[in-house]
């Protein structure tokens, strides 16, 4: 029977994505469209997201682009529902928040690797500049996380006394800084230099020390303690 249930190619398509992805554990051996095709199943339960997941990919380059682009442009441009555009750019935001509730539960960061993990969960797929400050306690365990400030692609304006203020109310021992460059150029730049100089002099007025300064691009990073800027360690 031609063109019935029976001859569909796609029948138990979505119960073998679903399986590939319980024996595999991950998204590793994945193509980006066929993340977004298993994510789409549960924004359209009768569909084939195939296409559409095909599609967006090939209008906004890679999976990264479709989830961080603004949910109404995504309405506009791929011709999706609201509730679809929502329902797939709102999960950089959920890492971001697993990111920060995993850590702030008293999470020792006493090492550079733990550092570059936290910031990384962060800041790793945001497509403009963000800067975070971590305040920790004497024994090093987080007290809190704050995003103190975005920018755009190119840098993010800070306001020192704010961030100063922020680790006094946190009342800090420790404070680890970090941001992001969107550009993947991991080089800090002379702002960055001045900002990090500026905040190490402030802190250390306020008996606080500054453990490092973390840039994040894409799957690399810049660290100003690793690179022996402003006396700055893991083992204070």
């Amino acid at each position: 029977m031609s063109g019935s249930k029976k001859d569909n190619p796609n029948k138990g398509h979505r119960q073998r994505v679903k399986e590939r992805f319980l024996n595999d554990g991950n998204f590793d051996s994945f193509q980006d469209y066929e993340v977004l095709e298993m994510l789409l199943f549960y924004a359209y339960p009768m569909k084939d997201t195939k296409p559409i997941a095909k599609r967006l990919i090939s209008l906004y380059g890679s999976l990264h682009n479709v989830l961080n682009t603004d949910p109404k442009q995504l309405m506009e441009e791929a011709n999706i529902t609201e509730n679809v555009a929502v329902y797939i750019t709102m999960f950089p935001h959920v890492m971001r928040k697993y990111t920060k509730s995993f850590y702030e539960k008293g999470k020792i960061i006493d090492c550079f690797s733990k550092a570059v993990d936290l910031f990384s969960g962060l800041l790793k797929a945001q497509p403009f500049e963000s800067f975070y400050l971590v305040s920790l306690d004497i024994a090093k365990k987080v007290i809190a996380i704050d995003r103190i400030n975005d920018g755009n692609a190119v840098e993010v304006s800070l306001c020192c006394d704010n961030i100063l203020k922020k680790a006094l109310l946190n009342k800090a021992s420790f404070v680890i800084i970090g941001h992001n460059h969107p550009s993947g150029f991991c080089e800090p730049s002379r702002n960055d230099y001045e900002i990090t100089g500026q905040l190490n002099k402030g802190l250390e007025l306020l008996n606080i020390k500054m453990m490092d300064h973390i840039i994040i691009c894409g799957d690399k990073n810049f660290s100003f303690a690793k690179n022996r800027y402003y006396g700055m360690n893991y083992k204070m």
